[in-house]
């Protein structure tokens, strides 16, 4: 009786899931908030949306051409990162710095280090950083919510971490509102709820671990209530949801074993309140992510499990 042997190399543990399946769950866990991000700020929302996709996904198919690779843009990961480029955007954001944007994560942040899987920061997160330096006040101008109807006093306004640095605190809004997005901000970061619900769904279809979320929170919220902030406004605020939920879980930029997950949602969460409370900006959660990010080799060099325990058999 013959028997096939497949021999392949590691790791021989298979799984169902694939990268299409993977980034389709994400897209449906950022469905919500981007929903609510069409609500708030309108059609302008949805048309940044639909054009960083398309700029992401264009310039992936292009590069890879050029490139004269294999084309990836139908694992879906480039639609993942058109979106979660769009929510790190202000509402009205001229088109061409959207574009510029998109191109930026794709081409150089992704497709220049080998695709994905080869990246080792987040592509959204470093386009935004480029685009934060490059339009320092096209990147810091936000619409208020609703200005599309007509009912704003004003077309701008600022975030509730901008007014805090400023000691504007009776300025601030209620903390429903920022639960339900109703303040200024990126595109996708404002409604609190609809981010909660995308992270939920993600952690029930087994896609990301809570592990990296709640330390990241966790340690947010400690360090605030330890400087005497307020808690509940540093954790709505900003982009500290979208960041610890969808973006300091990627899996290609973050560590895969347990307690290199810990120590880089902790870091994350520490650089994000000290940028907070000492930097020159009111918001930290992308340099720390992306910072984190390229730590993420040390920290899974030290962190990773020895089969032996600590003790090192000798040969």
């Amino acid at each position: 009786m013959e028997t096939n042997l497949i021999v392949s190399s590691s790791p021989h543990m298979r799984s169902g899931a694939s990268t299409q399946k993977i980034m389709l769950d994400v897209i449906i866990a950022l469905t919500p908030a981007a929903i609510a991000s069409c609500v708030i700020f309108g059609w302008s929302a949805l048309l940044l949306i639909v054009l960083c996709v398309a700029t992401c996904v264009l310039s992936e198919f292009i590069c890879r051409k050029v490139m004269k690779r294999e084309n990836t843009i139908s694992d879906l990961s480039a639609v993942v990162t058109g979106i979660l480029l769009a929510f790190n955007l202000p509402p009205t954001i001229h088109p061409l710095i959207a574009v510029f944007g998109g191109v930026a994560a794709i081409v150089v942040v992704k497709q220049m280090f080998g695709g994905i899987g080869q990246n080792f920061v987040n592509p959204a997160l470093t386009a935004r950083i480029i685009l934060m330096s490059s339009f320092p006040s096209k990147m810091s101008t936000w619409a208020s919510p609703f200005y599309y109807l007509g009912s704003s006093d004003a077309m701008t306004t600022a975030t509730p971490l901008s007014l805090l640095a400023q000691g504007q605190t009776d300025q601030l809004p209620s903390y429903l509102n920022m639960l339900a997005g109703v303040r200024g901000g990126c595109l996708g970061e404002t409604c609190a709820v609809a981010l909660l619900v995308g992270g939920v769904y993600l952690i029930a279809r087994k896609v990301i671990s809570p592990v990296i979320p709640v330390c990241y929170l966790g340690t947010a919220a400690l360090i605030s209530l330890v400087a005497g902030r307020d808690v509940l406004l540093d954790l709505l605020s900003g982009g500290l949801l979208l960041g610890a939920i969808f973006m300091a879980t990627d899996y290609v930029t973050s560590p895969i074993n347990f307690k290199g997950r810990i120590v880089f949602a902790v870091g994350c969460g520490v650089i994000t309140m000290l940028i907070r409370m000492f930097g020159a900006l009111p918001e930290g959660v992308s340099f720390s992510i992306v910072l984190m990010n390229i730590l993420v080799p040390l920290i899974e060099r030290v962190t990773r499990p020895h089969p032996f325990g600590k003790e090192r058999v000798k040969q």
